[in-house]
């Protein structure tokens, strides 16, 4: 089974929002995880509400430092923001989601952002299920 391995600046937001679409989204087809180059102490307030507008609850989830181990483990790395410095393990895949910095954001506002991310998150795990 393929690892993804979203990653963002503070893994507080858009990161742990698109690690929570494809969660639901792969239905165990894709083992999801999230981390952040320099994570906040919590998960953002608004992803979690914007998330659980569609059923998904994460509530249990805390921002992760992204790890050496993250990275080997992961066979693609999708940043959700540019220029943070990842070099993937051999074999593995980078790609960057330039997305906009969703601060101070509502709801509302986040929606447009969130269902482009789930687009995205189930081309993504698409590509990932195809057989060989």
């Amino acid at each position: 089974m393929p690892t993804v391995l979203f990653v963002c600046e503070h893994n507080a937001g858009r990161s742990q929002l698109a690690a929570g679409l494809a969660t639901v989204r792969s239905a165990g087809r894709v083992t999801v995880r999230s981390a952040g180059t320099n994570p906040d102490a919590t998960v953002d307030a608004v992803m979690l509400e914007s998330l659980a507008e569609l059923g998904i609850f994460r509530e249990d989830q805390v921002p992760t430092q992204l790890t050496a181990d993250l990275i080997e483990q992961a066979d693609v790395i999708v940043a959700v923001k540019p220029d943070l410095g990842i070099v993937p393990a051999d074999g593995a895949q980078l790609v960057t989601w330039a997305l906009p910095e969703p601060e101070r954001w509502d709801v509302e506002g986040l929606r447009p952002l969130r269902a482009f991310l789930d687009e995205k998150v189930q081309a993504l795990i698409e590509d990932l299920s195809r057989p060989g």
